[in-house]
Formats: structure tokens, C-alpha cells, sequence
């Protein structure tokens, strides 16, 4: 879609194949400009949806049965939500998600390759750090042929190690990572869809019953030369930096993939490894 209006030929040897650009005499059409613009709505519709249940795997929160099959006849909302990972009343039996009833059952591919029905409550959409057996998971979706349009069970994980100093708050793996210009480095940031709000790129994660906001230094907004990734932090609500020993599992995840994403897009020199 795009936001786009197609014609197609409805006679002589191209009829029935899309024409390269519309016919001036309905070009500019109030007909086909209402087409525009629905199209259009349908692309942010499509976009919305995928970003809400983004949300709602990143935060695993419990997420009304009822509300998904209400939601469900909708084709934008039933792509981002087919093959997602779900877990029901037993946070041990994990299934990924195939259809939603209008009475509120939910169809589930189990781990035996057999398709369910159940109806909790709630399900949840586990963050894949929180999900058992991940790469046992990752290989029965590849045997499936399963492809999420929410990046869910291959969504590049990190675990938070053992041994780490006590007052430790910050993490430097991901430092150093050189960018032209501080604006080329938070428009990065952007268009990864993390938040720049002063020096920082940010993003909020609920982590269990608390939000956390990790932030990667970028440099003053206003500086024009050449900038380095800093240091990886974490701040609790009233903003106060968290010792790494007290940052949760999703959290730590969700920090360093950003790290990690913005880094890689740093300026390579020449004759250096990647």
C-alpha cells in the first residue's frame, strides 16, 4: 500500500496489469484522493499496531483473551499478532499464537506441533529473555516456517553476567563508537526508535512492576563535529542511576540491544575490522 492509488488497464494487451502512474483525467479525482488518504490511514493503522504490541511483548504485561478476540478480524492487528510466542495460565507451556474465536479462545501451536485451544483470562507476550528454552523455541519456529512481524523470539537477547562490582552503574562495552556528526548519530537513534531527549538516547522498559529508562550518552545536542557513543546506564522513576546488580533481565536486554544497535552503525576506517 504505501499510501499509494493504483489503476490497472482494463483493456487492450495490458489489461489487468498496474500501470506505472494514473491516468491524468483521474489524477487528481476527489474520488481518488479519498482512496489516498485511506490508504494512507491503513499504513499508519498497520504501523500502530505492530508498535502497541511491541509494547505489550516488550513489558510482557497480561493482555486481555477478550481484547485479542476482539481485535483479531482486523488484518492489521491479526499480522502483528500470528506466530508471537504466548503463555497462558502455565508460564511453563508456551505456544505461538494462530487464531482468536469470537467466543475468546485462542488457537496455539504447542511445543508438540499440536494446535490448542485455550481461553485464559489474560496471556502474556514474553519478552523472549524471559522465555524458557529460547534456542529450543527458535529451533521449533524454523522447523514451523514461522515469520513474526513483531521481533520477538529471534530478538537479539542479553543476560545480565554475574561478578559485577557492587556500585558498578555503568556498562562500556558498547563506548567509543565514532559518528561524523552528533546529529547522523541521533538520527540513528531515531530511526531505531529510540527517544533523543538532551545528550542521551533513551529508552523506557517495564521491567517487572517498575519502569526503567536506560540511556546511551550521544553528546550535546548542539555540538556539530564529530561525536563517540558513550556509557550505557540505567535510572530508576525519579531518575536515579541503578547499580547494574538491581537492573532486571528485560531491562538489561532492552539497554544493551540499543547500545549495541547504535554502535554498529559507527564509521568503520579502512584497513580496520568491523
Amino acid at each position: 500500500m504505501e499510501g499509494r492509488v493504483a489503476a490497472r488497464a482494463t483493456s487492450g494487451r495490458a489489461a489487468g496489469r498496474q500501470l506505472k502512474s494514473l491516468p491524468k483525467a483521474i489524477k487528481e479525482h476527489p474520488e481518488v484522493d479519498r482512496l489516498r488518504r485511506f490508504a494512507e490511514w491503513l499504513d499508519r493503522h498497520a504501523a500502530s499496531c505492530v508498535t502497541q504490541v511491541d509494547a505489550w511483548m516488550v513489558s510482557s504485561l497480561p493482555v486481555p483473551t477478550g481484547l485479542l478476540a476482539r481485535v483479531w478480524p482486523d488484518e492489521a492487528w491479526q499480522s502483528a499478532l500470528r506466530d508471537l510466542a504466548v503463555v497462558g495460565d502455565d508460564p511453563d507451556e508456551v505456544g505461538f499464537l494462530r487464531g482468536a474465536t469470537e467466543s475468546g479462545e485462542l488457537q496455539i501451536v504447542n511445543l508438540d506441533g499440536e494446535t490448542v485451544r485455550l481461553s485464559p483470562r489474560t496471556v502474556t507476550l514474553p519478552h523472549p529473555v524471559l522465555l524458557p528454552d529460547l534456542d529450543d523455541l527458535r529451533e521449533f519456529a524454523a522447523e514451523l516456517g514461522i515469520v513474526q512481524r513483531v521481533e520477538q523470539i529471534h530478538r537479539a537477547t542479553w543476560r545480565r553476567p554475574e561478578g559485577l562490582a557492587a556500585k558498578a552503574t555503568q556498562v562500556r562495552d558498547f563506548t567509543g563508537g565514532q559518528f561524523r556528526s552528533r546529529f547522523a548519530l541521533a538520527a540513528r537513534a531515531t530511526s531505531l526508535g529510540y527517544r533523543v531527549s538532551g545528550g542521551y538516547a533513551t529508552a523506557r522498559v517495564r521491567d517487572g512492576e517498575r519502569t526503567v529508562e536506560a540511556s546511551v550518552w550521544i553528546g550535546e545536542p548542539y555540538w556539530d563535529d564529530q561525536v563517540e557513543t558513550g556509557s550505557l546506564t540505567w535510572q530508576d522513576q525519579d531518575g536515579h542511576a541503578l547499580p547494574l546488580g538491581e537492573v532486571g533481565p528485560v531491562a538489561w536486554s532492552e539497554g544493551m540491544r540499543m547500545a549495541a544497535a547504535l554502535y554498529a552503525g559507527r564509521v568503520i576506517e579502512e584497513g580496520k575490522d568491523a
